[in-house]
């Protein structure tokens, strides 16, 4: 797979051909549905690779956000822009930093999919937060307002905020399993013992908390879904809701610090002012009010074996697809990797290159 660059994803580019629309229809329906707007419409695209086309709208001095389910052949459950509304609008008057919203459109005579329409929030994302141009004491920061992010959503009454029919209760991680596991071997295309090691061990030691354990969970919490405050370390907004659901908290925070066990294991962490695992587990176990995290070797296996199962659908679709043969040599060898690196949390004689 190609090398990440964050530069990349940094501003707008002019509208793709396959995202353009309508504007004079988006027009009518802004001034329609919109409180204060006014002014003649005008739209780029913004360059991160989000699964769902997002424009920046300028009118009448005001700057919005929409994003919207990208048009084509779908999955019927994929890009589900309505949960995405649903979940901000219901948290926006908890103390979860998120933008507010504006409008909902679910007809696809506007633009051609549904859409929604949301304050644009002036901040920083922070692509790189290894790197960079940032002092240990500033990743310091943004790495603790992250933690503090994702522990005010874990603690939010998802009943109180009308969401309490947003997921079904209990047995995430059990359900997750289920999942992946089938949709792994739909598209295995070799052998990988690591893969096959995880789905006989974890379905039979889910921890047992994973029956009661409910929480809005975001599903893909990380920095750089994250948008910082353009002057300070902190978090304005918590971006890219389309994989939120009702979960389990732990899950989705052991998804969040993956990256200790991978990327940052051979890191001198205090030298870059990164927190050590240990010390963000602690933090967030006090915002969240927990004593600690039983069975956190085994979320952090989960959580590696769910992104192994889905880089092996990568790299199946891309053979597929009659793409690069490369391209699909590399996925695969990610998946296996990272199922060898998910094992070896469970078995520690594993041993790591």
């Amino acid at each position: 797979m190609a090398e990440f660059d964050p530069a990349d994803n940094i501003g707008t580019i002019p509208v793709q051909e396959k995202h353009r629309f309508d504007l004079k229809k988006l027009q009518y329906f802004m001034e329609s549905n919109v409180v204060g707007f006014n002014g003649k419409l005008t739209v780029e695209e913004f360059a991160g690779g989000q699964s769902n086309p997002t424009y920046l709208l300028n009118a009448g001095g005001q700057q919005y956000v929409m994003r919207r389910k990208p048009p084509g052949i779908l999955l019927k459950s994929a890009h589900a822009i309505d949960r995405e509304y649903r979940v901000i609008r219901a948290l926006e008057n908890t103390d979860v930093p998120t933008a507010k919203t504006f409008a909902l459109c679910m007809d696809d005579q506007v633009i051609g999919t549904s859409f929604y329409v949301m304050e644009y929030l002036q901040g920083r994302v922070i692509w790189d937060s290894t790197a960079g141009p940032y002092c240990s004491e500033e990743r310091a920061r943004f790495w603790d307002s992250a933690n503090d992010a994702i522990a005010r959503l874990h603690c939010v009454d998802f009943e109180a905020v009308g969401l309490s029919d947003f997921g079904k209760h209990g047995n995430y991680v059990s359900r997750q399993l289920k999942r992946w596991s089938e949709q792994y071997e739909y598209t295995r295309l070799d052998d990988n013992p690591y893969m096959d090691n995880l789905i006989e061990y974890l379905p039979s030691n889910v921890p047992l908390e994973d029956s009661t354990e409910c929480a809005i969970v975001h599903g893909d919490p990380k920095i750089d879904n994250m948008m910082m405050h353009p002057e300070r370390d902190e978090v304005i907004g918590v971006l890219d809701w389309e994989l939120s659901t009702l979960g389990n908290p732990v899950s989705d925070f052991a998804y969040m610090c993956m990256r200790y066990r991978d990327s940052l294991r051979d890191v001198d962490l205090k030298s870059l002012g990164i927190p050590s695992e240990q010390e963000y587990v602690e933090a967030y176990c006090r915002r969240t009010g927990r004593s600690g995290i039983d069975d956190w070797d085994y979320y952090i296996a989960f959580n590696m074996f769910r992104l192994a199962a889905i880089l092996q659908g990568i790299a199946k679709r891309v053979l597929d697809g009659t793409a690069s043969s490369k391209n699909a040599e590399d996925a695969g060898q990610g998946s296996y990797d990272l199922a060898k690196l998910a094992w070896a949390q469970i078995d520690k004689s594993v041993k790591i290159d």
